[in-house]
This record gives C-alpha cells, sequence and structure tokens, in this order.
C-alpha cells in the first residue's frame, strides 16, 4: 500500500510518497493494530521537482515523473522478482520449513496514485476497460484491462480488435508503458485494485454526501431542525454525540 501525503506549501508544495508493506494472511485485528507492528513502512518514494510552467514543459515532467516512479518501483519490486518464480524457504512457528512464494497480491491506494501507478487517466476506471459515459453501470460487461496488451503492441492497431464498438481511444484512457506492475511474476495489475475504505468512502463518498445533505437541508430551511434532531440522538456504543463544533 502506498500513500502520496502533501507536507507543505511553505517550502515549494512539498510531499512524501511512502510505500508500506504486509502479510496477506494475517487477521484484521492484528494487522490494524499500531502496536503489533504488522504494516511496516518499505521506501520513501522522491518526487521530482516541479519544472517551470508550459505545455511543452507539462508533458516533458508527465514524462519525467513516469520514468521515475517506474524506475523507483522496479527496484522495490526486484527482490520479489528474484524469489517468486522458485520461492524462499520460511521458518513456520510451529517448527516447520516450508517453501513459500512471495508475490505481491493487492495494492490499497486511493484513485489519484491508481491513475499514476497503472499509467491511465483520471476519468476512467483502472479495472476494467468500461467507457467514461458508462461508469457507474453494469461494469461486468465490459473486459477487464489487458496491461500486458497495451504494454506490448500498437495501441492504435489494437483499438480495432476490441468487441465494444464503443471502446474507442479516448475511453480508454492509456498511457503505454507506464504500468509499474506489468511484468510482476504471477501478478496481475488489474486484480491488485482494492477500494480504500479512508479516502474512497469516508473522505469521498461520505464527505460529498455530507456536503450534498447540508445544502438540500439549508436550501429548504430545515437545516436548523436537522441540527437539532441530530443532537437529540440518544447515546449507543460507539456513537458519539454530536456537539457545535460538527455543524
Amino acid at each position: 500500500m502506498s500513500d502520496q501525503t502533501h507536507l507543505t506549501n511553505f517550502s515549494g508544495d512539498k510531499k512524501a510518497w511512502s510505500v508500506y508493506i504486509t502479510l496477506g494472511n494475517l487477521p484484521s485485528g492484528r494487522r490494524n493494530s499500531p502496536t503489533s507492528l504488522a504494516v511496516l513502512l518499505l521506501a520513501l518514494l522522491p518526487i521530482p521537482l516541479k519544472l517551470s510552467k508550459s505545455s511543452k514543459v507539462d508533458q516533458h515532467q508527465r514524462q519525467i515523473n513516469a520514468d521515475t516512479l517506474r524506475d523507483e518501483f522496479e527496484l522495490i519490486f526486484a527482490p520479489l522478482q528474484d524469489r517468486a518464480p522458485d520461492g524462499v524457504p520460511i521458518d513456520y512457528a510451529d517448527g516447520k520449513v516450508r517453501s513459500c512464494l512471495p508475490i505481491l497480491a493487492a495494492w490499497i491506494v486511493d484513485h489519484i496514485e491508481n491513475i499514476a501507478l497503472h499509467g491511465i487517466k483520471s476519468n476512467v476506471c483502472p479495472r476494467c476497460e468500461v467507457p467514461v459515459v458508462k461508469l457507474g453501470t453494469n461494469m461486468k460487461l465490459y473486459p477487464v484491462r489487458d496491461y500486458a496488451i497495451y504494454h506490448h503492441y500498437d495501441y492504435q492497431n489494437w483499438i480495432g480488435k476490441s468487441d465494444h464498438a464503443d471502446i474507442t481511444s479516448e475511453s480508454l484512457g492509456i498511457r503505454l508503458g507506464q504500468n509499474v506492475f506489468y511484468g510482476l511474476n504471477w501478478v496481475s495489475p488489474s486484480d491488485l485494485l482494492k477500494a480504500d475504505m479512508l479516502h474512497t468512502v469516508y473522505l469521498g463518498l461520505f464527505k460529498h454526501m455530507r456536503g450534498w445533505i447540508k445544502g438540500f437541508l439549508k436550501k429548504d430551511g430545515r437545516l436548523e431542525a436537522f441540527d437539532e434532531v441530530w443532537k437529540a440522538l440518544p447515546p449507543y456504543p460507539g456513537f458519539h454525540v454530536p456537539n457545535k463544533a460538527y455543524r
């Protein structure tokens, strides 16, 4: 998992991109406990400096960022590539030694980081080829993204071979050769995507719905009445009674 974090505006818009690692077979209670040390900091990715503003420079900046990101993850994933094909012997708690395959199984990030890691545009789905205009519909009708095809074949020639007439170069929104997960042993980049509950649900969907509901109530003059009902909710285990700070 990784998290690109904004640090400050006072020293040139500084950012830090931290990468964490954990084991997939740990119970969630142990993994989520800060004292268990089940999630370890693996790397802090360097972020290239911003160049001066112009359309030509912006394109050059994007290419520098993509090349830097790909080189960084190639270095990070190198130990996995060496050991994934044949496995590595690991001592278990029961005293036995078993052969384990260290395979990248999931990657938890928000959408903005997904588009950077998978090399796609910000308005498309990183998992399947659903067109932008049909996002939110039955995505099972559309094929899962095959990043190997994007990497190996000429993009424009491949478009004509698609089974869906509404799949175009604009709707796919890919940038060739920029997927950092391509080439990993036993890994399908489109299957690595896992929902980031914090950014996607709590800070994304819930925050959006809260703003929409607040605007709706204010328009109809019901915001004060809603606040009074909200504050009058009875105590419940795990539920914090709201106060004026929430208004």
